[in-house]
């Protein structure tokens, strides 16, 4: 009988100092938890909500989060239709809330920057690019009007014409090749 209560006793301090040192480790686990979430899972916590994206370029984009990609976020604004915006310029994002979504599947982890932006070329919409540098001033943000010819492997060629305008010979004044690293982000161009 004695030994019973005496190994019930000490079973019972071994559960406390077990407790006590879990919550001790509480602590150090949540931030190493914090420390592992990417910038993709946060965002994807805030899929459906109103947030603000500022670029490199200075530009404040506003509007619906969508999507979230590897590399990219997809916006939504009434009357200025969808923008992809490049997470590489991405500076500061504004409207998050404390939720933290999901990593990416494995398939939609490929699913990058290229592959959106060949969609685009693919659907021949007219858009316009923010691209950092293109401006001989210092390097600042240019606006390019057009449409997506070809997304290569580290760059995209753009037939620069009036967005209102369809894209035809007559119409595209030249054809730009663009560096992926220099896209700030890509807005299509509601139809009017």
């Amino acid at each position: 009988m004695r030994w019973e209560q005496l190994f019930a006793d000490l079973d019972s301090r071994f559960a406390d100092w077990a407790d006590a040192e879990l919550m001790a480790e509480l602590p150090d686990r949540e931030r190493q938890a914090a420390g592992s979430v990417t910038m993709v899972q946060r965002c994807a916590g805030a899929i459906g909500r109103s947030i603000i994206v500022r670029t490199r370029g200075g530009r404040a984009h506003t509007g619906e989060l969508r999507e979230v990609g590897p590399d990219w976020l997809l916006l939504a604004s009434a009357g200025e239709g969808e923008t992809v915006v490049a997470s590489a310029a991405v500076v500061a994002l504004d409207g998050l809330t404390s939720a933290t979504g999901m990593p990416l599947t494995v398939v939609a982890s490929r699913f990058d920057l290229r592959l959106a932006l060949r969609g685009i070329a693919r659907d021949r919409a007219p858009v316009t690019i923010s691209v950092m540098g293109a401006r001989g001033d210092h390097g600042g943000r240019a606006d390019l009007s057009g449409t997506l010819d070809r997304v290569g492997s580290d760059f995209l060629e753009v037939a620069l014409h009036p967005a209102w305008e369809p894209r035809r010979a007559s119409s595209v004044r030249s054809v730009v090749l663009l560096p992926l690293a220099a896209v700030d982000s890509v807005r299509s161009v509601p139809a009017a």
